[in-house]
């Protein structure tokens, strides 16, 4: 049994939920893309709901400790809510979806070789994560970080001063 938190009107709310704000795509091939997500990132489906009509209406998988909850854009039940993929959108996106994972550096190259594309290689960064940028192949845009160290406010401050940021 999932474990459960009280949230303040008293609905339980599972744990895998607690403490986020949980991210939901559309993509164009839902499967492909759970497929891509499990070479590329390591992730774990979790469960997936068929839509009547074919494709995926609603899928769960988990990269990391992350829950990412993705669907088809083009069934029936997602096009009526209005929601669309990045490429209907001209291949732009305006959402960024971070990660903290234990080794940034592997993961770049499992995703770069699975076809991810690698937009900012791994790098040590000013706020104290090793960090890549890389586009999937629907088009959504991933920060994949790995803590190096704990960076104060004035120090991060600092550091963005000499970066000329």
């Amino acid at each position: 049994m999932a474990e459960h938190t009280a949230g303040t009107d008293g609905v339980e709310i599972p744990d895998r939920y607690r403490y986020a704000v949980v991210p939901h795509i559309m993509v164009d091939d839902a499967a492909a893309a759970i497929d891509f997500y499990g070479r590329a990132f390591g992730a774990r489906e979790d469960f997936r709901v068929d839509a009547p009509n074919g494709g995926i209406l609603h899928a769960e998988i988990t990269v990391g400790r992350s829950v990412l909850m993705l669907g088809d854009a083009s069934t029936d039940e997602a096009e009526a809510g209005s929601f669309t993929a990045p490429a209907t959108l001209g291949g732009g996106t305006s959402v960024t979806l971070h990660v903290f994972v234990p080794d940034v550096d592997g993961l770049a190259q499992r995703a770069e070789a699975a076809g991810a594309e690698i937009l900012q290689p791994p790098t040590d960064m000013f706020h104290g994560d090793r960090t890549v940028v890389l586009k999937d192949p629907s088009g959504h845009i991933w920060v994949f970080l790995t803590h190096l160290e704990d960076v104060s406010e004035e120090e991060l401050r600092r550091r963005l001063a000499a970066a000329a940021w």
